[in-house]
């Protein structure tokens, strides 16, 4: 099992690591600074870092949780962009919601 979750893992890390680049680069296309350090980060998410090391079933249940949040987040902020009308913050969004909605789903096969 390590190295099915090792794979699922990594795979969802790089794919937020790219992710990271293309929300800020939107940002600073918007004309504003984007969060450049981890406290910044930390200060602007709704996910509370872990300071513990639970084991396996209990990382998945908070992966789960935390693209679930994301979801939510984006959700919130995709009504804010289309009244502004707009259309590149929504789809960069919409993208979004899909890639996290999709790793959710994965995660939780994993708890069935």
């Amino acid at each position: 099992m390590f190295q099915t979750l090792h794979l699922m893992f990594e795979g969802q890390y790089l794919e937020l690591a790219l992710a990271v680049d293309l929300i800020a680069e939107r940002i600073r296309a918007l004309g504003a600074p984007a969060p450049a350090t981890y406290h910044e980060f930390a200060t602007l998410s709704s996910i509370a870092e872990d300071n513990d090391r639970p084991d396996a079933t209990e990382m998945i249940r908070r992966l789960v949780a935390g693209q679930e949040a994301a979801v939510r987040t984006a959700r919130e902020v995709f009504a804010v962009a289309d009244a502004a009308g707009d259309q590149p913050t929504a789809d960069l969004l919409t993208q979004r919601m899909q890639v996290h909605e999709k790793a959710a789903w994965m995660l939780r096969s994993l708890l069935q």
